[in-house]
């Protein structure tokens, strides 16, 4: 389903998102392994500790851990601006100070079934759900840093890549999260692949036959509701 309403240009595109399986099915989907716990969630939101997979650099394996979401450079004097870099444009990541050095040497998957995007129209604002294969999941195209404070305390951050929109979610926004092919995992992960223009080849618009997008409930809006089911805007009435 499409809405029939004008582009918006003015959000903040892939602002939150949907992981609703539990660990042992991301895990068994994107054959990784990890310590670290995780609760499903509807409605996941910029700062809160998130799934990446990431492929150890010594042994043929993928491993799944939290990493917090909204980058930090490593060189950055504070955390301040980690709000702002929940998302990193794939047409420019490569030459931005902020995201250059991870988009060449650490790459991530970031695990969902769906993601939100808003529509303005007039002094409201709709939500719309984004799925691939009628909620299957998939992965967005990541990039994580490790960030020191003055105490030397060591925090991972990740952003994700963005995009020209497909036909789908050029409806509601001018950009969308590069959800990146199944068959170019081990390439994106692959740490011996430090060549920026071979990575952001891989940055693609999704195929728009393979997503749909319905409205849901304003509910979204809310962080705190997270782990309950985000409903279609047609059964919240």
């Amino acid at each position: 389903m499409q809405p029939s309403c004008p582009i918006c240009h003015n959000l903040s595109v892939c602002g939150r998102y949907r992981l609703s399986r539990r660990k042992q099915l991301v895990e068994e989907y994107f054959d990784s392994a990890g310590e670290e716990d995780w609760t499903p969630r509807y409605n996941v939101a910029p700062t809160q500790p998130v799934p990446v997979i990431r492929q150890n650099p010594k042994e043929p394996r993928r491993e799944l851990s939290l990493v917090r979401w909204g980058l930090i450079p490593w060189w950055a004097k504070d955390s301040s601006g980690a709000a702002s870099m929940i998302n990193a444009r794939s047409e420019t990541a490569a030459t931005k100070p902020a995201f250059c050095d991870a988009l060449k040497l650490r790459r991530c998957l970031i695990p969902a079934d769906g993601f939100y995007e808003w529509l303005r129209a007039g002094k409201t604002k709709q939500p719309y759900c984004f799925e691939v294969n009628e909620g299957q999941l998939f992965a967005f195209a990541g990039i994580w840093e490790t960030w020191k404070d003055p105490n030397r305390n060591a925090m991972q951050t990740c952003s994700i890549l963005t995009t020209t929109p497909s036909a789908v979610t050029s409806a509601v926004h001018d950009r969308m999260p590069v959800i990146l092919d199944p068959d170019c995992y081990d390439l994106w992960l692959d740490p011996g692949m430090k060549n920026p223009d071979a990575a952001s080849d891989l940055l693609k618009p999704s195929n728009a036959l393979l997503m749909r997008c319905y409205p849901v409930s304003a509910r979204v809006n809310h962080v705190a509701k997270r782990r309950r089911r985000v409903l279609d805007a047609r059964e919240a009435r």
